[in-house]
């Protein structure tokens, strides 16, 4: 994920701001991290340069499904 995409972004539960977190990035790419909504308190997960903007529900439904496969 390019970190200029920050000014895009937003919360999709609440459309708030998000705050990134980088854990590990290769020059302009965050590779790994988080993007965490102040407003409503959710985080979502940065996984190899991929955010996943699932809201919380959808994303623990697709973990147990992937999970019992």
């Amino acid at each position: 994920m390019r970190r200029d995409l920050m000014d895009i972004l937003a919360c999709p539960v609440c459309k708030g701001a998000l705050t990134l977190t980088v854990t590990r990035e290769d020059g302009p790419e965050v590779l790994d991290g988080a993007l965490r909504c102040a407003a409503c308190a959710v985080d979502y997960p940065i996984s190899e340069g991929i955010p996943n903007l699932l809201p919380p529900e959808m994303r623990r439904a697709m973990e147990a499904e992937t999970a019992s496969h």
